[in-house]
């Protein structure tokens, strides 16, 4: 860990020591970073580490919880997030803390860890669906996924909320048969109409979604697993990824409009030169004011068009 992130995350945790404010189910501020919804009285304080995660979470808590997430500007980066007092003291007073895990938001963990608390459940999304490190990280981009998440926090809310548990289920069926009808009617739609066209992608962000969709993903994992990750993207990958886009082997290219990295660029760059369509995803919610499936659905709607602009069909 960086040598700023620990002294940050020490001085966090000696704020909440000094403060006490380790009590479990706690009531605690919405404001700053973190987002809330749900009523202020709600016996259930959930806090998500990101939006994406917090957005179906309070869909699925509606009235009978307070939903918060700590990340919640599309500007800022889960991976190098620096949390501050006030996100500390949120993660202190849940009942349910929701992590992405697989080395995400490392943040959010130790956080947690610096204020434990019998009782309060954590829900490590990559732990839950038992993936190891390495695995791909944005899981909220696999819409298996997604869905077992659904049931899982759901299978939380009743165990620690019993009485309201028909309640949960009620908006768990709404989430998923309502909430979630363009989404499933998009990738089906998708599926049949586009699959095995060859696309080039940015980042491993895509890649569940992709696989999903049964687009041919022809950009080698190593190109975007480096770009997600940060670290330097090969020679070889590099010639390999601008081949695809000059010969036009790739029918659209889709990329993370928040992680646009020189190499990124110069494809893109590439791509628009050969007249290659773009289909533009993001890592958060964008605009944050989007729930989880107005934002999926807009991204899908983006990339359909883009299928059909290079397939004309």
């Amino acid at each position: 860990m960086p040598l700023r992130r620990t002294h940050v995350l020490a001085t966090l945790a000696g704020a909440l020591a000094l403060a006490g404010c380790g009590r479990s189910g706690a009531p605690v501020s919405s404001s700053g970073s973190s987002s809330g919804t749900g009523s202020p009285h709600s016996a259930l304080q959930v806090v998500a580490a990101e939006n994406v995660w917090g957005s179906i979470a309070a869909q699925l808590a509606g009235t009978r919880a307070t939903v918060r997430s700590i990340i919640v500007n599309p500007n800022a980066d889960p991976h190098s997030y620096e949390p501050t007092a006030r996100d500390a003291r949120t993660m202190a007073g849940a009942n349910i803390a929701i992590v992405n895990g697989l080395g995400y938001d490392n943040w959010a963990t130790q956080l947690l860890e610096a204020s434990p608390q019998s009782g309060r459940a954590v829900l490590n999304i990559g732990k839950l669906l038992g993936l190891k490190d390495g695995a791909n990280q944005h899981l909220w981009y696999f819409p298996t996924d997604v869905f077992t998440v659904i049931d899982r926090i759901v299978a939380e809310y009743d165990r620690l909320d019993p009485p309201n548990a028909a309640y949960y289920a009620e908006q768990q069926h709404r989430l998923k048969t309502a909430g979630l009808a363009r989404y499933d009617q998009l990738r089906s739609e998708i599926r049949s109409r586009y699959r095995g066209v060859p696309v080039g992608y940015s980042e491993s962000i895509f890649q569940g979604l992709g696989e999903d969709l049964g687009l041919r993903l022809l950009t080698p994992y190593s190109f975007v697993k480096a770009i997600a990750e940060g670290t330097d993207v090969t020679a070889s990958d590099k010639e390999a990824v601008d081949n695809q886009a000059r010969r036009r082997k790739i029918k659209v290219w889709v990329y993370n409009s928040q992680n646009v990295t020189p190499d990124v660029k110069r494809v893109s760059q590439i791509a628009a030169q050969q007249h290659i369509p773009l289909a533009t995803i993001t890592e958060t919610l964008s605009p944050a004011s989007l729930n989880f499936e107005q934002w999926q659905v807009a991204e899908l709607e983006a990339l359909k068009r883009a299928l059909r602009q290079a397939t004309g069909r």
